[in-house]
Protein backbone atom coordinates (compact mmCIF):
# COMPACT_ATOMS: atom_id res chain seq x y z
CA UNK A 1 0.00 0.00 0.00
CA UNK A 2 1.17 3.48 -1.02
CA UNK A 3 2.46 5.23 2.12
CA UNK A 4 0.68 9.08 1.12
CA UNK A 5 -0.32 10.62 4.56
CA UNK A 6 -3.95 12.33 4.56
CA UNK A 7 -4.45 15.57 6.07
CA UNK A 8 -6.54 15.36 9.31
CA UNK A 9 -9.22 17.13 7.95
CA UNK A 10 -9.63 14.72 5.09
CA UNK A 11 -9.98 11.72 7.76
CA UNK A 12 -12.36 13.22 10.05
CA UNK A 13 -14.70 14.19 7.29
CA UNK A 14 -14.62 10.69 5.84
CA UNK A 15 -15.19 9.62 8.77
CA UNK A 16 -18.27 11.51 9.09
CA UNK A 17 -19.71 10.42 6.12
CA UNK A 18 -18.62 7.12 6.38
CA UNK A 19 -20.90 7.36 9.83
CA UNK A 20 -23.93 8.93 7.79
CA UNK A 21 -23.28 5.70 5.05
CA UNK A 22 -26.58 3.79 5.29
CA UNK A 23 -27.76 5.03 8.89
CA UNK A 24 -30.42 6.91 7.19
CA UNK A 25 -31.72 3.81 5.11
CA UNK A 26 -33.72 3.11 8.24
CA UNK A 27 -35.30 4.31 11.18
CA UNK A 28 -32.70 3.77 13.75
CA UNK A 29 -34.54 3.10 17.87
CA UNK A 30 -37.92 2.11 16.50
CA UNK A 31 -38.76 -0.04 19.18
CA UNK A 32 -38.92 3.18 21.76
CA UNK A 33 -41.11 4.84 19.06
CA UNK A 34 -41.54 8.85 19.55
CA UNK A 35 -38.37 8.33 21.84
CA UNK A 36 -36.32 7.05 19.09
CA UNK A 37 -34.18 10.53 19.18
CA UNK A 38 -33.29 9.84 23.02
CA UNK A 39 -32.13 5.69 21.98
CA UNK A 40 -29.71 7.32 19.50
CA UNK A 41 -28.16 10.09 21.80
CA UNK A 42 -27.95 7.14 23.89
CA UNK A 43 -26.34 5.19 21.13
CA UNK A 44 -24.07 7.68 20.48
CA UNK A 45 -22.84 8.68 23.91
CA UNK A 46 -21.86 5.24 24.16
CA UNK A 47 -20.04 5.09 20.69
CA UNK A 48 -18.31 8.10 22.15
CA UNK A 49 -16.62 5.85 24.85
CA UNK A 50 -16.04 3.24 22.47
CA UNK A 51 -14.06 5.61 20.17
CA UNK A 52 -11.92 7.11 22.92
CA UNK A 53 -10.87 3.50 23.58
CA UNK A 54 -10.07 3.16 20.21
CA UNK A 55 -7.90 6.52 20.41
CA UNK A 56 -6.28 5.31 23.24
CA UNK A 57 -5.08 2.16 21.12
CA UNK A 58 -3.77 4.68 18.87
CA UNK A 59 -2.28 6.86 21.01
CA UNK A 60 0.11 3.57 22.34
CA UNK A 61 1.74 3.27 19.53
CA UNK A 62 0.93 6.19 16.92
CA UNK A 63 3.07 4.75 13.95
CA UNK A 64 0.83 1.31 13.70
CA UNK A 65 -1.94 0.58 12.69
CA UNK A 66 -4.58 -1.58 13.81
CA UNK A 67 -3.22 -5.34 11.72
CA UNK A 68 0.11 -4.14 13.54
CA UNK A 69 -0.32 -3.49 16.76
CA UNK A 70 -2.20 -6.64 16.93
CA UNK A 71 1.04 -8.36 15.03
CA UNK A 72 3.61 -6.67 17.51
CA UNK A 73 1.70 -6.78 21.04
CA UNK A 74 -0.70 -10.18 20.87
CA UNK A 75 2.16 -12.12 18.92
CA UNK A 76 2.78 -13.38 15.29
CA UNK A 77 0.48 -16.44 15.24
CA UNK A 78 -2.17 -15.52 17.96
CA UNK A 79 -2.20 -11.34 16.41
CA UNK A 80 -2.36 -13.29 12.56
CA UNK A 81 -5.72 -15.05 13.75
CA UNK A 82 -7.05 -11.97 15.04
CA UNK A 83 -6.15 -10.00 11.81
CA UNK A 84 -7.75 -12.24 10.05
CA UNK A 85 -10.66 -12.34 11.64
CA UNK A 86 -11.05 -7.87 11.23
CA UNK A 87 -10.19 -8.38 7.42
CA UNK A 88 -13.28 -11.28 7.37
CA UNK A 89 -15.44 -9.01 9.60
CA UNK A 90 -14.63 -5.52 7.00
CA UNK A 91 -15.29 -7.76 4.33
CA UNK A 92 -18.72 -9.04 5.86
CA UNK A 93 -19.57 -5.38 6.66
CA UNK A 94 -18.78 -4.58 3.07
CA UNK A 95 -21.21 -7.18 1.81
CA UNK A 96 -23.82 -5.99 3.86
CA UNK A 97 -23.66 -2.35 2.48
CA UNK A 98 -23.32 -3.91 -0.75
CA UNK A 99 -26.95 -5.75 -0.66
CA UNK A 100 -28.59 -2.79 0.75
CA UNK A 101 -27.34 -0.60 -1.64
CA UNK A 102 -28.50 -3.53 -4.57
CA UNK A 103 -32.11 -3.73 -3.00
CA UNK A 104 -32.61 -0.08 -2.93
CA UNK A 105 -31.93 0.18 -6.38
CA UNK A 106 -34.24 -2.31 -7.09
CA UNK A 107 -37.23 -0.85 -5.26
CA UNK A 108 -36.54 3.02 -5.86
CA UNK A 109 -34.98 2.64 -9.44
CA UNK A 110 -33.99 -0.47 -11.49
CA UNK A 111 -37.25 -2.42 -10.84
CA UNK A 112 -36.81 -4.97 -13.40
CA UNK A 113 -33.27 -5.57 -13.73
CA UNK A 114 -31.78 -8.77 -12.06
CA UNK A 115 -30.27 -7.75 -8.18
CA UNK A 116 -27.37 -9.83 -9.17
CA UNK A 117 -26.15 -7.60 -12.17
CA UNK A 118 -26.77 -3.98 -9.95
CA UNK A 119 -24.81 -5.72 -7.54
CA UNK A 120 -21.85 -6.92 -10.04
CA UNK A 121 -21.84 -3.48 -11.26
CA UNK A 122 -21.74 -1.85 -7.98
CA UNK A 123 -18.79 -4.15 -6.89
CA UNK A 124 -16.81 -3.34 -10.25
CA UNK A 125 -16.99 0.57 -9.36
CA UNK A 126 -15.84 -0.28 -5.67
CA UNK A 127 -13.36 -2.00 -6.44
CA UNK A 128 -12.00 0.29 -9.17
CA UNK A 129 -12.08 2.61 -5.96
CA UNK A 130 -9.98 0.81 -3.84
CA UNK A 131 -7.27 0.07 -6.88
CA UNK A 132 -6.36 3.77 -6.85
CA UNK A 133 -5.27 3.22 -2.54
CA UNK A 134 -6.95 4.81 0.27
CA UNK A 135 -5.14 8.50 -0.37
CA UNK A 136 -7.98 8.79 -3.49
CA UNK A 137 -11.27 7.70 -1.65
CA UNK A 138 -10.17 10.20 1.04
CA UNK A 139 -9.83 12.81 -1.59
CA UNK A 140 -13.52 11.72 -3.16
CA UNK A 141 -15.07 11.97 0.36
CA UNK A 142 -13.53 15.30 0.73
CA UNK A 143 -14.83 16.37 -2.61
CA UNK A 144 -18.04 15.34 -2.29
CA UNK A 145 -18.91 16.28 1.98
CA UNK A 146 -20.23 19.74 0.53
CA UNK A 147 -22.69 17.69 -1.70
CA UNK A 148 -23.73 15.56 1.89
CA UNK A 149 -24.03 18.82 4.14
CA UNK A 150 -26.45 20.75 0.77
CA UNK A 151 -28.48 17.86 0.28
CA UNK A 152 -29.28 16.68 3.98
CA UNK A 153 -29.48 20.48 4.57
CA UNK A 154 -32.59 20.78 1.80
CA UNK A 155 -34.22 17.72 3.07
CA UNK A 156 -34.14 19.16 7.01
CA UNK A 157 -35.32 22.85 5.48
CA UNK A 158 -38.04 21.84 3.02
CA UNK A 159 -39.85 19.06 5.43
CA UNK A 160 -41.02 21.92 7.73
CA UNK A 161 -41.12 24.09 5.07
CA UNK A 162 -43.80 21.99 3.38
CA UNK A 163 -46.04 21.22 6.86
CA UNK A 164 -44.88 17.60 6.94
CA UNK A 165 -43.17 18.67 10.07
CA UNK A 166 -45.95 17.27 13.12
CA UNK A 167 -43.29 17.66 16.64
CA UNK A 168 -46.77 16.23 18.12
CA UNK A 169 -45.28 13.23 16.68
CA UNK A 170 -42.92 12.98 19.58
CA UNK A 171 -44.57 13.66 22.38
CA UNK A 172 -45.26 12.11 25.21
CA UNK A 173 -41.63 12.14 26.05
CA UNK A 174 -40.67 8.46 28.09
CA UNK A 175 -44.21 7.30 27.42
CA UNK A 176 -42.75 3.82 28.80
CA UNK A 177 -39.86 4.74 30.91
CA UNK A 178 -36.37 4.45 30.27
CA UNK A 179 -36.39 0.55 29.97
CA UNK A 180 -37.25 0.15 26.22
CA UNK A 181 -35.47 2.68 25.60
CA UNK A 182 -31.44 1.10 26.62
CA UNK A 183 -32.72 -1.79 25.13
CA UNK A 184 -33.57 -0.22 21.86
CA UNK A 185 -29.92 1.56 22.18
CA UNK A 186 -27.75 -1.31 24.00
CA UNK A 187 -25.98 -3.15 21.93
CA UNK A 188 -27.15 -2.68 18.35
CA UNK A 189 -26.78 1.14 18.02
CA UNK A 190 -23.55 0.93 19.67
CA UNK A 191 -22.95 -1.93 17.02
CA UNK A 192 -24.58 0.10 14.36
CA UNK A 193 -23.32 2.59 13.08
CA UNK A 194 -21.55 4.27 16.18
CA UNK A 195 -18.99 1.32 17.27
CA UNK A 196 -18.10 0.46 13.24
CA UNK A 197 -15.43 3.48 13.76
CA UNK A 198 -13.15 0.54 14.90
CA UNK A 199 -12.08 1.19 11.05
CA UNK A 200 -10.59 3.96 11.66
CA UNK A 201 -7.58 2.33 13.53
CA UNK A 202 -6.39 1.38 10.43
CA UNK A 203 -6.43 4.48 9.21
CA UNK A 204 -5.45 6.46 12.44
CA UNK A 205 -1.69 6.05 11.75
CA UNK A 206 -2.01 7.78 7.81
CA UNK A 207 -2.70 11.12 9.40
CA UNK A 208 -0.23 14.07 9.49
CA UNK A 209 1.32 13.76 12.60
CA UNK A 210 2.48 17.04 14.72
CA UNK A 211 -1.48 17.25 15.88
CA UNK A 212 -3.49 14.75 18.26
CA UNK A 213 -6.28 13.44 16.94
CA UNK A 214 -8.79 13.24 20.01
CA UNK A 215 -9.97 16.60 19.88
CA UNK A 216 -10.99 17.15 15.59
CA UNK A 217 -12.39 13.42 15.82
CA UNK A 218 -14.26 14.07 18.84
CA UNK A 219 -15.66 17.23 17.23
CA UNK A 220 -16.67 15.38 14.09
CA UNK A 221 -18.22 12.15 15.38
CA UNK A 222 -20.68 14.46 17.76
CA UNK A 223 -21.58 16.96 15.21
CA UNK A 224 -22.36 14.16 12.99
CA UNK A 225 -23.93 11.91 15.97
CA UNK A 226 -26.47 15.05 16.31
CA UNK A 227 -27.27 15.41 12.55
CA UNK A 228 -28.19 11.71 12.62
CA UNK A 229 -30.17 12.04 15.34
CA UNK A 230 -32.31 14.66 13.82
CA UNK A 231 -32.42 13.33 10.48
CA UNK A 232 -33.77 9.75 12.39
CA UNK A 233 -36.42 11.91 14.03
CA UNK A 234 -37.46 13.40 10.78
CA UNK A 235 -39.22 10.43 10.03
CA UNK A 236 -40.99 10.27 13.51
CA UNK A 237 -41.85 14.00 12.95
CA UNK A 238 -43.85 13.25 8.99
CA UNK A 239 -44.91 9.21 9.93
CA UNK A 240 -45.35 9.50 13.15
CA UNK A 241 -43.86 6.67 15.10
CA UNK A 242 -45.94 3.72 13.97
CA UNK A 243 -45.98 4.07 10.37
CA UNK A 244 -42.11 4.92 10.45
CA UNK A 245 -41.42 1.63 12.20
CA UNK A 246 -43.31 -0.16 9.73
CA UNK A 247 -41.85 1.79 6.77
CA UNK A 248 -39.02 -0.22 4.88
CA UNK A 249 -37.44 3.19 3.71
CA UNK A 250 -38.86 5.47 6.13
CA UNK A 251 -37.20 8.87 5.16
CA UNK A 252 -37.40 7.85 1.53
CA UNK A 253 -41.06 7.92 2.18
CA UNK A 254 -41.09 11.21 4.44
CA UNK A 255 -39.10 12.77 1.00
CA UNK A 256 -41.52 11.74 -1.68
CA UNK A 257 -44.39 14.13 0.37
CA UNK A 258 -42.45 16.90 -0.30
CA UNK A 259 -44.15 19.31 -2.58
CA UNK A 260 -43.63 23.32 -2.69
CA UNK A 261 -44.71 25.82 -5.09
CA UNK A 262 -44.85 22.61 -8.24
CA UNK A 263 -40.98 23.74 -7.86
CA UNK A 264 -39.79 20.93 -5.22
CA UNK A 265 -40.99 18.15 -6.24
CA UNK A 266 -39.64 14.73 -6.32
CA UNK A 267 -36.90 15.16 -4.00
CA UNK A 268 -36.82 11.31 -3.30
CA UNK A 269 -34.10 11.20 -6.10
CA UNK A 270 -31.48 13.68 -4.11
CA UNK A 271 -31.73 11.58 -1.32
CA UNK A 272 -31.86 8.65 -3.10
CA UNK A 273 -28.57 9.69 -4.32
CA UNK A 274 -27.36 11.02 -1.22
CA UNK A 275 -27.64 6.84 0.09
CA UNK A 276 -25.68 5.86 -2.82
CA UNK A 277 -22.81 7.72 -2.51
CA UNK A 278 -23.06 6.98 1.52
CA UNK A 279 -23.53 3.01 1.05
CA UNK A 280 -20.52 3.21 -1.44
CA UNK A 281 -17.94 5.12 0.77
CA UNK A 282 -18.82 2.86 3.20
CA UNK A 283 -18.53 -0.22 1.09
CA UNK A 284 -14.94 1.33 -0.12
CA UNK A 285 -13.35 2.26 3.24
CA UNK A 286 -14.40 -1.39 4.79
CA UNK A 287 -12.95 -3.25 1.73
CA UNK A 288 -9.97 -0.71 1.64
CA UNK A 289 -9.67 -1.91 5.52
CA UNK A 290 -9.57 -5.41 4.51
CA UNK A 291 -7.10 -5.11 1.65
CA UNK A 292 -4.48 -3.26 3.60
CA UNK A 293 -5.07 -6.09 6.39
CA UNK A 294 -4.39 -8.70 3.69
CA UNK A 295 -1.33 -7.01 2.94
CA UNK A 296 0.03 -6.52 6.33
CA UNK A 297 -0.63 -10.36 7.16
CA UNK A 298 0.66 -11.55 4.06
CA UNK A 299 3.49 -8.75 2.38
CA UNK A 300 1.63 -9.54 -1.19
CA UNK A 301 1.10 -6.05 -2.64
CA UNK A 302 -2.73 -4.85 -1.73
CA UNK A 303 -4.02 -4.85 -5.35
CA UNK A 304 -3.60 -8.25 -6.04
CA UNK A 305 -6.27 -9.00 -3.25
CA UNK A 306 -8.70 -6.94 -4.78
CA UNK A 307 -10.33 -9.40 -7.09
CA UNK A 308 -10.42 -12.02 -4.73
CA UNK A 309 -11.69 -10.07 -2.12
CA UNK A 310 -14.33 -8.49 -4.67
CA UNK A 311 -15.22 -11.98 -5.42
CA UNK A 312 -15.69 -13.05 -1.67
CA UNK A 313 -18.11 -9.90 -0.95
CA UNK A 314 -20.07 -10.18 -4.00
CA UNK A 315 -20.84 -14.31 -2.73
CA UNK A 316 -21.33 -12.85 0.63
CA UNK A 317 -23.76 -9.95 -0.33
CA UNK A 318 -26.25 -13.53 -1.59
CA UNK A 319 -25.57 -15.35 2.09
CA UNK A 320 -29.56 -14.53 2.67
CA UNK A 321 -32.27 -15.21 -0.01
CA UNK A 322 -34.28 -12.48 0.47
CA UNK A 323 -33.85 -8.80 1.63
CA UNK A 324 -36.66 -9.46 4.73
CA UNK A 325 -33.66 -12.25 5.92
CA UNK A 326 -31.26 -10.11 5.22
CA UNK A 327 -32.34 -7.52 7.83
CA UNK A 328 -33.75 -10.15 10.38
CA UNK A 329 -30.10 -11.38 10.40
CA UNK A 330 -28.29 -8.62 10.46
CA UNK A 331 -30.26 -6.59 13.36
CA UNK A 332 -31.40 -9.44 15.48
CA UNK A 333 -28.41 -12.11 15.29
CA UNK A 334 -25.17 -10.68 13.74
CA UNK A 335 -25.76 -6.80 15.17
CA UNK A 336 -26.25 -7.66 18.71
CA UNK A 337 -23.84 -10.52 18.93
CA UNK A 338 -21.01 -10.75 16.35
CA UNK A 339 -20.14 -7.37 16.10
CA UNK A 340 -19.53 -6.52 19.63
CA UNK A 341 -16.75 -8.71 19.47
CA UNK A 342 -14.88 -6.66 16.77
CA UNK A 343 -15.59 -3.41 17.96
CA UNK A 344 -15.70 -3.51 21.82
CA UNK A 345 -14.12 -6.91 23.40
CA UNK A 346 -11.38 -7.32 20.84
CA UNK A 347 -10.51 -3.62 21.11
CA UNK A 348 -10.49 -3.88 24.92
CA UNK A 349 -8.32 -6.99 24.75
CA UNK A 350 -5.81 -5.43 22.34
CA UNK A 351 -5.33 -2.11 24.93
CA UNK A 352 -5.33 -4.02 27.96
CA UNK A 353 -2.39 -6.19 25.97
CA UNK A 354 -0.71 -2.92 25.00
CA UNK A 355 -1.11 -1.18 28.46
CA UNK A 356 0.25 -3.89 30.07
CA UNK A 357 3.45 -4.86 28.21
CA UNK A 358 4.35 -1.01 27.46
CA UNK A 359 4.27 -0.76 31.64
CA UNK A 360 6.24 -3.75 32.28
CA UNK A 361 8.47 -2.12 29.41
CA UNK A 362 8.77 1.10 31.47
CA UNK A 363 9.16 -0.26 34.90
CA UNK A 364 11.91 -2.61 33.60
CA UNK A 365 13.81 0.83 31.82
CA UNK A 366 13.54 2.87 35.30
CA UNK A 367 14.62 0.08 37.71
CA UNK A 368 17.86 -0.75 35.14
Amino acid sequence: MRQNTIRISELIICMSLFEVGSTTLFLMGAEAKQDAWLVMLIGALAGLLLLKLHLAIHHQDPELDLFMLCRRYIGKYMGTIINLLFVMYFMYEASRNLRDLGEVTVMTLLRQTPLWIIILITIMIVSNTVRYGYKTLFLFCLFLFPFFILGYAIISILIPATGLFHLENSLPVLEEGWKPIFKAAIPELISFPFGQTVLFLVFYPLAHKGRNLTKPVFFAYIVTALALTFINQLDIFVLGPKIAAESTLPLLESVQLIELADVFERMDALFTLLLFLGLIIKMSLFFNGAVIGLEKITGVGFKKWILPLAALIYGLSFVSPTYTHHMVIGRKFVINTWFPIFQIVLPLLLFTVIFIKRRKKTNKQSSS
